[in-house]
């Protein structure tokens, strides 16, 4: 029996609340925790700073070359939801393996890290190409942002609970902290595979694909080659593509860094995890709050008040000096960041052929992840030549203000 359009929503929604978890407890939270102060303890903080940089690069740049392509094949066979659990099945995979990286052995952590970053973003190529057919045109904005709002709820849910095993260790019957984070990835892989199964409640046309040419990798790359033709004369469409690609440098290089940026400032590592539990529990309302706005005064109007947040974030950042101030901050990212990504993903989803969503959606994730290749090694490389995190910090500043000035070129169908 087919599952009623309600129960696909929340079934779609529920794989932001799943891997969520990877993006709080190991992208924003523990890994660049303990790959400083475990997996590289005797380096200085500005060389640990580059390493993690070119670690989120690397992953960032794998998903540029196949996004695009692996897109495309999925629409040609219809295919979407087989590839969202074959990239999530293989980053959960990779962030188990996190829990047997020994001390210093920070090689191996990468290694792993890198694969779980591939497995975390290449699923959600696959997520955002399943909008469209769990949501009408007019109800997008909404449903975009439940998906970012459950993210935030269980992202935070589970760090607060990894945080409570790493502060209170002895309570789940583990030996250290050092012990209870490595366990804490397990807790993540375990969460993240529990939470995609209710995906199958959702639903998308069968696969009618006829010719042996179908979904090979040779047309994946004919496919592609024709929709950037077809691009070049949908104005709107990559106009926000050139918009989205400056602004979601910006976005992602603080979500990814700032816990590091933290550190190299010398705020306590306790402050830090707190900041980040501010930001899911605050994100969680402010997404259903952004998803209203888009209803009432456009995706595009939401979009500008979440960039002029991040302004003001940036430039408090490179004036830092105390924790009150990061907690502050975590509270103005938490406003806005949620609100951001949903009505993004909204405001392009409305403006593509529905038939053809994962691969337009592969250009839309490529362009962002190409834009955090450069980000967290611009910011760590800044840090290292000039022996100040600080100036790092305000480089982001072009981004966000370069984005805001191409979006207003933009008309929203």
């Amino acid at each position: 029996m087919p599952f009623s359009r309600s129960r696909q929503k929340w079934g779609w929604a529920l794989y932001d609340w799943a891997n969520s978890a990877f993006a709080t407890t190991v992208m924003a939270g523990f890994f660049p925790i303990f790959f400083k102060q475990y997996w590289n303890s005797s380096l200085e903080v500005t060389e640990s700073t580059f390493r993690l940089g070119v670690a989120n690069s690397v992953a960032s740049l794998v998903i540029v070359l196949m996004a695009p392509v692996l897109g495309a094949i999925a629409d040609s066979m219809r295919r979407r939801k087989a590839m969202l659990f074959s990239f999530a099945f293989f980053g959960i995979t990779m962030t188990s393996g996190l829990y047997l990286v020994g001390e210093g052995n920070w090689m191996m952590a990468t290694f792993l890290y890198v694969g779980a970053v591939i497995g975390f973003s290449g699923s959600n190529v696959f997520y955002d190409s399943l909008l469209p057919f769990v949501s009408d045109r007019h109800e997008m904005d909404r449903t975009s942002a439940l998906g970012f709002s459950l993210g935030y709820l269980g992202g935070g849910i589970l760090l607060a609970l990894n945080v409570l095993m790493t502060t209170h260790p002895d309570w789940f019957g583990l030996r250290d902290v050092e012990y209870a984070v490595r366990v804490s990835f397990l807790v993540v892989a375990g969460w993240w595979l529990l939470f995609s199964i209710p995906l199958i409640m959702v639903e998308e046309p069968e696969n009618n694909c006829s010719e042996n040419r179908c979904g090979s990798v040779l047309e994946g790359f004919r496919r592609v080659w024709k929709t950037l033709h077809e691009v070049r004369s949908m104005r709107n469409v990559w106009l926000f593509l050139i918009a989205y690609w400056l602004y979601i440098d910006g976005v992602d290089t603080i979500v990814r860094m700032a816990v590091d940026y933290g550190l190299s400032l010398g705020i306590n590592q306790s402050d830090l995890i707190r900041a980040l539990l501010i930001t899911q529990f605050v994100g969680f309302p402010s997404a259903l709050l952004f998803g209203r706005i888009g209803e009432r005064l456009g995706a595009k109007a939401g979009i500008f008040i979440g960039l002029s947040v991040y302004i003001v974030v940036t430039v408090r950042a490179s004036l830092m000096t105390a924790a009150t101030e990061f907690y502050y901050l975590a509270f103005l990212i938490g406003l806005a960041q949620g609100g951001i990504q949903a009505l993004s993903r909204s405001m392009y989803a409305s403006m593509i052929p529905k038939e053809r969503s994962a691969e337009f959606f592969g250009f839309y994730n490529m362009l962002g992840k190409f834009a955090a290749i450069l980000g967290p090694v611009i910011v760590g490389w800044v840090g290292v030549m000039s022996g100040e995190p600080r100036v790092g910090i305000l480089s982001l500043l072009v981004l966000f203000i370069g984005g805001s000035v191409v979006l207003t070129l933009v008309r929203r169908a």
